[in-house]
C-alpha cells in the first residue's frame, strides 16, 4: 500500500511537470517574443522540449511501478531520440539567433519577466527534485532519483536566464541577452547529448553537474 502511494506521488511529479513545463514555454515564448528577449524565448522553447521529455518520465514511473527491474522500452528510447534532436535543433537557433544579436546590436525592450519567470522556475524546480529524491530513496528507485539529478540542469537554466534578466534590468548590460543565449545553448546540447545517450543504453541520468 506504501509503495502504491509512493509511486502516485512520482506519478503525480511527472503530470505536473508536463503541465508547469507547458504553461512556462507559452508564457516565456510569449513575453520573449514582445519584448525581444532571445534568452527567455529560447527558454520557453526549451520548456516545451522538456514538456516532451516529461512524457517519456511519465511512462517510466508506470512501467517501473510494474517492472521495477525492467530495462528501458521502445517509447522511453524513442521519446529520447525525440527530445534529443529537439534539443539539437534548439542549440542550433540559439545559436544562430544569439549571433544576429550581436551583429544587429538588437536590445531588450525589458527583461522584468525574465527576472519573474525564472525565480518561479528555480522554487518549483527546486521543490520538484526534493520530491523526487524523497520519493526515489523511499522506493530505493535509482531511476526516479535520477531524474531528479537531471531536473538540476532545469535549474542551471532558470539561473543563467535570472542573471542574465537581472543584469540588463539593472544595468542594461549590452549583448548580456546573447550570453545568456549561448549559455542556455551549451546546456541544451549537454542535455541532448545525454538523451541519445541514454536512448542507446539502459544508464540513468549523469548529469548531477553541469
Amino acid at each position: 500500500m506504501k509503495h502504491n502511494r509512493l509511486y502516485s506521488a512520482a506519478l503525480a511529479m511527472a503530470v505536473f511537470t508536463i503541465v508547469y513545463n507547458m504553461a512556462e514555454g507559452i508564457v516565456s515564448t510569449w513575453f520573449g517574443y514582445e519584448d525581444e528577449v532571445l534568452t527567455l524565448f529560447g527558454f520557453g522553447v526549451d520548456s516545451f522540449i522538456e514538456m516532451i521529455s516529461g512524457i517519456g518520465i511519465m511512462h517510466m514511473v508506470l512501467r517501473i511501478r510494474y517492472q521495477p527491474n525492467g530495462n528501458r522500452d521502445n517509447f522511453e528510447r524513442t521519446a529520447l531520440r525525440i527530445t534529443g534532436t529537439a534539443f539539437y535543433l534548439l542549440v542550433a537557433g540559439l545559436v544562430i539567433g544569439a549571433t544576429v544579436v550581436v551583429i544587429t546590436g538588437q536590445q531588450p525592450e525589458t527583461t522584468f519577466w525574465g527576472v519573474v519567470i525564472s525565480s518561479i522556475s528555480i522554487l518549483i524546480m527546486i521543490a520538484l527534485i526534493y520530491g523526487k529524491k524523497k520519493v526515489g530513496d523511499a522506493l530505493q528507485s535509482e531511476a526516479i532519483k535520477a531524474d531528479a539529478n537531471c531536473a538540476l540542469v532545469c535549474v542551471y537554466m532558470s539561473i543563467i536566464l535570472l542573471v542574465s534578466s537581472a543584469l540588463y534590468e539593472l544595468f542594461n548590460l549590452p549583448y548580456i541577452d546573447a550570453a545568456g543565449t549561448m549559455g542556455l545553448a551549451w546546456f541544451s546540447y549537454k542535455e541532448g547529448k545525454e538523451c541519445f545517450e541514454k536512448a542507446s543504453t539502459n544508464k540513468n541520468c549523469g548529469c548531477e553537474h553541469p
